[in-house]
């Protein structure tokens, strides 16, 4: 049985944890969501009182639980890993049965004050799972294939709830979360060749009989926006518009004509990236992006300093994770990716995608608050 009480890191008091916060980190969250509270008084059309509130109010919330998340100790969130896994694949089995129908999916939840989707829940639970496996059974044990069994139902039970939605863009970001825990933990690279060459071979027999209509459509107007550009390539084709027209410094705030004329479809939402470029330019995307990139610097600089690999898989997956966030939705809506419906994390209007962003942020601060406190493995407890 490991010590606790062995380190004097061990012996923060909250007080102490409060003082040990990355305050440079934290700012940076506050920026990007302000950044994000500005971006939907404008997709009102200068309305406060519309989204921009109810963002903020959210985000205020939300925050308070982040720094509540920050100064509760690692080895507590390291023991509910399994057991958060099982609430949110129980959530999505609610999902399944009496969930709300949203957009041609059942995705999401009602509470009365907001809709929850579990799908963006479960992302970190795995992740959670999968630092906690690696962090049990140690670098050893990550190079055996028969400790594969585990991380594959991990992943695969969530991906197929979520697949049933249905919702491939999330099913797809869960696994691309889960792959790379078990590519940082030490997974045979000849494995992930393996999967690459599998996954060529069956992407075109997917589209063929595993993708819907609308998920084809999706994939033909990415490949080509113009075949329908009144319909299925409507989104993606102002979106382009929009980020063009803005140029280098943009058209100015609430001066964006695609927004403002509502030519730009789900603004407050999955394309508000397109809004901020077309009001802020070139150097304004390159500024929120910026933004986002600095907190996964921090996030990485984070992992290096830990001392066990329950920590560091756990902040590298989760930085993935938002990384996935941001790189899907600035992509899709510049015509790079199809649109696959995946919000930017703290600007997107949505109370599921902040909730997600901001508990990511929060084990990865506890995770930086107790580097140098030791996580006990499955046995000492």
């Amino acid at each position: 049985m490991i010590n606790f009480s062995s380190t004097a890191s061990s012996n923060l008091t909250i007080w102490g944890k409060v003082k040990s916060l990355p305050y440079i980190l934290i700012l940076l969250i506050i920026t990007v969501a302000g950044l994000g509270g500005i971006a939907l008084y404008s997709a009102a059309g200068g309305e406060f009182y519309h989204w921009a509130d109810k963002h903020f109010l959210r985000f205020s919330f939300l925050f308070t639980g982040m720094i509540i998340i920050a100064v509760i100790h690692l080895k507590y969130w390291y023991w509910l890993s399994y057991p958060l896994w099982l609430v949110g694949f129980t959530l999505l089995l609610i999902v399944e049965l009496m969930g709300q129908v949203g957009m041609g999916a059942q995705r999401w939840i009602n509470l009365g004050f907001m809709n929850l989707q579990p799908s963006e829940l479960m992302k970190i639970a795995v992740i959670m799972s999968l630092a906690r496996y690696y962090h049990d059974i140690g670098i050893r044990g990550a190079r055996k294939y028969k400790n594969l069994m585990w991380p594959a139902i991990i992943m695969g039970l969530p991906m197929a709830l979520v697949m049933l939605q249905p919702d491939l863009g999330t099913a797809l970001m869960i696994g691309m979360g889960g792959i790379s825990v078990l590519f940082l933990a030490g997974v045979p690279a000849r494995l992930f060749i393996v999967g690459i060459i599998a996954l060529s071979a069956i992407i075109p027999l997917s589209y063929q009989y595993v993708l819907k209509d609308y998920q084809r459509a999706r994939v033909d107007t990415f490949l080509d926006p113009s075949r329908d550009p009144m319909g299925a390539g409507y989104h993606v084709t102002q979106s382009k518009i929009a980020i063009g027209s803005g140029g280098v410094n943009g058209k100015g705030f609430l001066e964006g004509t695609q927004s403002r004329l509502n030519f730009l479809p789900e603004k407050h939402t999955d394309f508000i990236f397109t809004l901020w470029t077309e009001e802020h330019g070139f150097t304004g995307g390159l500024f929120i992006i910026g933004l986002y990139i600095a907190t996964f610097v921090f996030g990485f600089i984070y992992a290096f300093q830990a001392k066990h690999v329950f920590s560091r898989l756990l902040i590298l997956g989760l930085c993935i994770n938002l990384s996935l966030y941001v790189m899907i939705n600035t992509g899709m809506v510049m015509g790079v990716l199809p649109v696959v419906g995946v919000p930017l994390p703290l600007v997107s209007y949505g109370g599921s995608a902040m909730l997600a962003a901001l508990i990511c942020y929060g084990l990865i601060i506890s995770a930086r608050v107790h580097h140098g406190q030791p996580i006990p493995k499955g046995e000492d407890f």
